[in-house]
């Protein structure tokens, strides 16, 4: 097992039940559709953060998966993953009452979970940053940060801070659409790793 595959088994796990507390808040209130008001700014919060999170563990594979293990990245992974379970759990409300409107829990909340987000995004771009210095590919890494962090902040910061629905709508919509843009894209190409008595190379992502 590399140091990589050792220090995703624990930080894979923490973004996994991230991803399973949306998904089974997402069922809870299909289950209860006839008794509480679902309506669209709920799920589409939801879709949002479940692509962020899958966007942040293929980031954090680029980046991370030629570093040495150390105790202390696996605790600046555990804050990441656990600032991540937590904006989850806030997407939809624990316990599901009839007559719930789902928009109502989505007020409340929706701040408090993109700001997380962008916390964690935070703290990944620069951890990451850190780690590629130096390395192959390294240049390409830290272009695609450059872009991509900012963007992410003109969006999803007004976003978060807005109380309009067509500004929602809009922002957060509109990162949707680039997350599944970049999903379509063909994925790298990594060269072939070399024999035993030598590293694999590194790859830009």
């Amino acid at each position: 097992m590399s140091a990589f595959e050792f220090y995703f088994s624990f930080y894979g796990l923490a973004l996994g039940l991230s991803v399973a507390v949306i998904a089974t808040g997402l069922a809870t209130a299909i289950q209860h559709r006839k008794a509480i008001r679902i309506g669209w700014l709920t799920p589409l919060l939801a879709l949002f953060v479940g692509l962020d999170i899958a966007t942040f563990w293929d980031a954090a594979w680029h980046a991370f998966r030629d570093a040495p293990f150390s105790y202390g990245m696996l605790v600046i992974g555990l804050a990441i993953a656990l600032v991540y379970f937590i904006a989850a759990s806030l997407v939809f409300p624990h316990q599901i009452e009839d007559g719930l409107a789902l928009d109502e829990h989505f007020w409340a909340n929706k701040k408090i979970v993109l700001l997380l987000t962008t916390a964690a995004n935070t703290m990944m771009v620069a951890v990451s940053a850190f780690q590629v210095l130096g390395q192959p590919g390294a240049g390409m890494i830290l272009l695609n940060y450059a872009i991509a962090y900012p963007l992410y902040l003109i969006l999803i910061v007004p976003a978060a801070l807005t109380r309009s629905k067509r500004w929602f709508a809009g922002l957060v919509g509109l990162h949707v659409l680039i997350y599944l843009a970049i999903a379509c894209l063909p994925a790298p190409q990594s060269p072939p790793a070399q024999d035993s008595q030598g590293p694999a190379a590194a790859t830009a992502p």
